[in-house]
């Protein structure tokens, strides 16, 4: 194909339910009936790797029997086995071992139990590497961060681990701090057909009435093609007229996702990873409104996000701008009964009864909610 970059390709097994309506799963393969004159095209594991390999791809993806998972029942089941079973099939047909890789897939939808079994047949299959497949397809998200951890937890730690189909920019940093290292989605250009650009604060929806004489660029802060050279309102205008619009916010959208994957894999190397999550969810949650699947996740991750959520913040916050006296106080002092103090006035083992202890730093219990508390009558905690 004469691209001289990394490339991944992918085995088909996706249309099993895009193209649900069109397709008969049997365990010889899966027959696709043509959309344009309805003749049945099989593809099997074995044609599947053939096709992969012509191709030359980097990274190839074992055929696997894919459901979706907000289905039930002993179809997920069935699946599941079959994946394990189409992957003996993948790897006695894959002729260039020393040149692809060729990675398996982990099936079993939201059941932890066939998702352990299939992630356990794989690995004693020792594969380049492994994928986490059947999400992004409709489940709540907290299923979804389960499943992730889950299988990140099982999977070795020194192979590539591929959360499929995940692409929002949320998603993928949680994935990320859950032990994941690949993604892949049509995210980026197909919300930009929709005339959204992703801003580190969200999504700017570039079609909104709003837009039409605002002569900002799309994100001050970044230095891509498009924020250097058109304002909010020329896209406005070519968004709802012209597919010039969805282009320029293409370009802009993978800049986007190019420069947070740089920037989350220099945190990785740098190790300062949790700052980076940190800093990442109080630009997009900047009231402190971190959804609790975000919020759970992270605790299984061991990334302490207590400074960006609004229950341990708010509180304080809006007691705090209400009873301190106006004078401005630095990071070495604390408004504390309406006294500025120095922090290194305290012993970090000595608190009164009324007291909390966060980073360090002394806070009057009256400025929180006892919600935020594990402990409501343990007054004297470390958050």
């Amino acid at each position: 194909m004469n691209w001289p970059r990394a490339m991944l390709t992918d085995s088909g097994g996706f249309q099993m339910v895009s193209l649900l309506h069109l397709a008969d799963i049997t365990e010889k393969g899966v027959t696709f009936q043509s959309p344009v004159d309805g003749k049945p095209m099989l593809l099997t594991p074995e044609e599947s790797i053939q096709i992969q390999n012509r191709i030359g791809a980097d990274i190839i993806m074992a055929l696997d029997d894919v459901v979706k998972t907000t289905i039930t029942g002993p179809r997920i089941e069935e699946a599941m086995y079959r994946t394990l079973r189409w992957i003996d099939r993948c790897i006695a047909a894959h002729k260039k071992p020393n040149e692809q890789n060729l990675f398996g897939i982990v099936q079993g939808g939201l059941d932890p139990v066939l998702r352990d079994i299939c992630v356990r047949g794989l690995v004693e299959r020792n594969l380049p590497g492994y994928a986490i497949g059947g999400l992004a397809g409709g489940e709540d998200k907290d299923s979804f961060w389960r499943v992730v951890a889950q299988c990140t937890a099982l999977l070795p730690e020194d192979k590539p681990r591929y959360v499929m189909g995940v692409g929002y920019p949320l998603d993928i940093v949680v994935c990320s701090a859950l032990g994941a290292d690949l993604y892949d989605c049509v995210y980026p250009t197909r919300t930009a057909r929709f005339g959204t650009a992703l801003v580190p604060e969200g999504v700017l929806k570039l079609k909104h009435k709003a837009m039409a004489e605002d002569t900002r660029p799309i994100d001050p802060t970044c230095p891509c093609m498009v924020c250097k050279n058109y304002t909010r309102a020329y896209i406005h205008c070519l968004v709802t007229k012209d597919a010039m619009g969805s282009q320029l916010l293409s370009y802009h959208n993978l800049h986007y996702m190019l420069q947070l994957s740089r920037d989350l894999h220099s945190s990785i190397i740098e190790e300062r990873f949790p700052d980076f999550v940190r800093g990442f969810l109080q630009k997009m949650f900047p009231k402190g409104d971190v959804p609790e699947w975000v919020c759970n996740a992270m605790e299984v991750a061991g990334i302490k996000i207590s400074s960006c959520c609004a229950q341990f913040s708010s509180s304080y916050d809006s007691e705090l701008e209400k009873d301190a006296p106006t004078k401005k106080f630095d990071d070495k002092e604390i408004a504390f009964d309406d006294k500025y103090t120095l922090i290194n006035k305290f012993d970090s083992t000595n608190f009164g009864d009324d007291e909390v202890a966060i980073d360090d730093k002394y806070i009057p219990t009256k400025y929180f909610d006892e919600v935020a508390f594990s402990n409501k009558n343990n007054t004297k905690q470390e958050l």
